[in-house]
């Protein structure tokens, strides 16, 4: 596990792909499993199939303060994912999302109900090869896989195979050096 910075309030690390945010019921490897001995609260989530970034408050008291920041947008996720094919090079998208539980399937639906719930991200477009574009994606909103299902309902699915990983490799090599701040 990568510790990327660490201080008395939180702790900032690379979660590996296929690593739970948060421990469920399953029993399978968590962050606050790879972080132990700490005991850490999240304060944002990444799927299970997603690597990157993630901060573990080490109170109560510290996740509500940095889950208020999260929420005010003073403090933003972004993301860098590849799709099929080639969208505008830049955009906003609003919908709305249902998310079954049971089924644990999330979907575009087109009125509100019970359940649904606003998501909002913008993207940009990085790169674009071989079909497939690397997008820089900022979540807006949190709901659970948004930008999987966002991106698929506007026509743009999400590529999961080698070739996309290494075009995000490409993407995510800095083309000059850059300063992390915490």
């Amino acid at each position: 596990m990568q510790i990327v910075f660490e201080n008395a309030d939180f702790v900032v690390c690379v979660k590996p792909q296929g690593v739970l945010s948060a421990a469920d019921a399953s029993g399978k490897p968590s962050m606050a499993s790879l972080l132990a001995p700490r005991t850490v609260w999240p304060v944002h989530r990444l799927d299970r199939e997603a690597g990157g970034l993630m901060v573990f408050a080490k109170s109560a008291q510290c996740a509500a303060k940095l889950s208020a920041t999260v929420q005010s947008g003073a403090f933003y996720k972004e993301y860098l994912a590849v799709c099929e094919g080639m969208p505008p090079r830049e955009g906003t998208w609003e919908d709305l999302l249902y998310h079954d539980r049971i089924k644990n399937k999330t979907y575009v639906v087109r009125r509100a109900r019970a359940g649904v719930k606003k998501a909002k991200l913008s993207y940009r477009v990085l790169r674009v090869q071989d079909g497939c574009s690397v997008v820089a994606v900022r979540l807006f909103t949190g709901r659970t896989h948004q930008i999987r299902v966002q991106f698929a309902s506007h026509g743009y699915p999400l590529c999961h195979t080698r070739c996309a990983q290494a075009l995000l490799v490409a993407a995510a090599l800095p083309a000059r050096r850059q300063r992390l701040r915490f």
